[in-house]
């Protein structure tokens, strides 16, 4: 069965999460706990900067000892491409004692470790365990999806039940070392896991979106905090577990994309080397004022969210999604993150390609409906104004 929309009919099917830490030191006092067995052996899989510029993942391997690390891939990059992906799938399956992965960083390291995971599984029938501790609020760790980046640039991924990570740490201590600009940007790409999640048509009332609408509560407010104060460890935990709320409790049974928001990030972003929180406050807020505009039920989902950014409904729910529109790019203003595609250096030429991207392929020889027609010139209007 489906999940549903409706507020009362419907089913939800939790993913396999079993423990989610937070807290400072967290990954001190208790990673160790959660491996497998006391002769488990654990993988990490990183980025350049973590490993070379913070002292987290040596403070990490000197943790496990030479009796749980197996090994380290610190040479995943931006969008996950396949190359370094291919690589660090090969070192894993090379050991065949190691039983768990352990993700450090932002959405790349933790899509990429789902993915050895699943082509692990692949080959020798066996899951790893995934533990994860982000550096970003891109909740990356909410889903059991992998999107990782092909030769040509565009974006793919693999989906499955037991790529989800099996335990989660959410230590401040390692959100200290974010750079504060990426942490902000990464917040409104949690920011559009919360709001496209209150109109996708798959997804439940209970606990999907009445959390997510939490999480929109938790993100307009704690995001000017972290900005005034990037060294606030309280603040921190508690935009790791927005971003938490924003996307972790989407079910397994959701189906389709989670919106045009995010269609456009991904025609956006690994083609033209554009970060997803980059993306998101590029598109969000102007996706939200057209999705009001495709349909009624749209409006009045969209309109639900302004009592959780403080503002009152005034019963027009395409205004009041306007507002939440203007709230959202105000926000990206306030927080120095408002951007143009012309600063990312993408040229006016990519227009029908990003729009072709993003409406998954309705430009410019595919015979369409007037339903494509309509959907493909809102969009056309909306990625125009993003120059």
């Amino acid at each position: 069965m489906d999940s549903s929309l409706h507020p009362l009919s419907g089913f939800y099917k939790p993913h396999q999460l079993k423990g989610l830490y937070y807290g400072p030191e967290v990954v001190k006092n208790h990673i160790l706990s959660v491996l497998p067995t006391g002769n488990s052996k654990a993988f990490i899989i990183t980025g350049s900067s973590l490993a070379t510029k913070t002292p987290l993942i040596k403070d990490l391997e000197t943790l496990l000892s030479s009796k749980h690390h197996a090994g380290t891939f610190s040479n995943i990059r931006e969008h996950a491409p396949i190359a370094q992906l291919d690589e660090a799938t090969e070192q894993v399956k090379a050991d065949n004692t190691i039983d768990t992965i352990i993700s450090v960083g932002g959405g790349s390291p933790i899509d990429s470790a789902k993915a050895i995971a699943y082509r692990v599984n692949e080959v020798s029938k066996k899951w790893l365990l995934h533990i994860t501790i982000p550096t970003t609020l891109s909740a990356a760790e909410g889903t059991a999806i992998a999107g990782y980046t092909q030769s040509d640039g565009v974006k793919t991924g693999i989906s499955h039940p037991n790529v989800y990570p099996a335990y989660i740490f959410y230590d401040p201590k390692f959100g200290l070392h974010t750079p504060p600009s990426l942490f902000l940007s990464t917040g409104l790409r949690a920011l559009d896991h919360a709001v496209e999640t209150q109109y996708h048509p798959s997804t439940t009332w209970i606990p999907t979106r009445l959390v997510a609408l939490s999480a929109l509560h938790e993100l307009f407010t704690l995001l000017p905090k972290y900005k005034a104060d990037p060294k606030n460890e309280d603040v921190i935990t508690g935009l790791f577990l927005a971003a938490y709320a924003s996307l972790g409790l989407i079910g397994q049974n959701i189906k389709g994309g989670l919106g045009l928001s995010h269609s456009l990030g991904y025609a956006l972003g690994s083609p033209y080397g554009i970060p997803h929180g980059i993306t998101s406050c590029l598109t969000l807020g102007h996706v939200v004022k057209l999705k009001a505009r495709q349909s009624p039920a749209n409006a009045e989902e969209i309109a639900k969210i302004l009592p959780y950014i403080s503002e009152k409904e005034t019963g027009d729910n395409v205004k009041d999604s306007d507002l939440v529109g203007d709230r959202i790019l105000g926000l990206v203003k306030d927080l120095g993150l408002k951007t143009t595609l012309t600063e990312r250096g993408v040229g006016k030429d990519q227009l029908d390609i990003i729009c072709a991207r993003a409406t998954g392929g309705l430009m410019p020889d595919k015979e369409k409906s007037k339903q494509d027609e309509e959907l493909l010139n809102s969009v056309r209007k909306l990625v125009e104004g993003l120059w």
